[in-house]
């Protein structure tokens, strides 16, 4: 079955069996607006799901490796895609790869979270956004500021991750303090 497909199939079910039950004091995680609005399209057996609501709360369950989390929203485990930047591979032992999930589980790991996201998954299924962490820093800037993250311009055009990974760069942080640091989309 699509991963894809699952995903929604799962979501529009959460949220129906919300809608008939009474609210309950345990359910803390919210959107912020308002219910989310789910549109489902199909062409040529490609499923999409759009969600007018560009901002979501959520618990952070899992930190998979520097760029990947798995959130906790409505009961239901969604993977996290950071937004703008990629992180050293912590599967082919590429140097900072651990390094990074761990500065990543640091900032958030078992935080209620604000997620802003335009309701896009990439090809592995997973959500992509910019994570707020309990404390309103923004995780996918500060992994690039921590020089654990490059800004990933194939996907990315906000230059302000730019100024960041430079900034990092010239202060050897992190990552840029290996004499030849190799990104990660060469490194698989």
């Amino acid at each position: 079955m699509n991963r894809k497909f699952y995903y929604i199939l799962v979501v529009i079910l959460s949220l129906s069996c919300k809608r008939n039950r009474p609210a309950q004091e345990s359910d803390k995680v919210i959107f912020e607006k308002e219910p989310p609005k789910i549109i489902i399209k199909s062409e040529e057996k490609d499923t999409d799901v759009i969600s007018k609501n560009k901002i979501l709360s959520a618990r952070v369950i899992r930190i998979l490796d520097g760029d990947t989390v798995e959130i906790l929203y409505n009961q239901l485990p969604i993977k996290l895609r950071l937004e703008h930047i990629d992180t050293p591979e912590k599967r082919g032992k590429q140097p900072f790869g651990k390094r990074a999930k761990i500065v990543l589980s640091d900032l958030c790991f078992n935080q209620m979270v604000k997620i802003h996201s335009e309701g896009d998954f990439d090809r592995n299924g997973r959500l992509i956004g910019v994570i707020f962490n309990n404390k309103g820093l923004n995780l996918n800037k500060e992994m690039v500021r921590l020089g654990m993250a490059w800004h990933y311009k194939k996907y990315s055009s906000d230059i302000s991750y730019d100024v960041l990974e430079n900034e990092a760069r010239k202060a050897k942080k992190g990552l840029w303090s290996d004499p030849n640091p190799i990104p990660p989309w060469d490194f698989r």
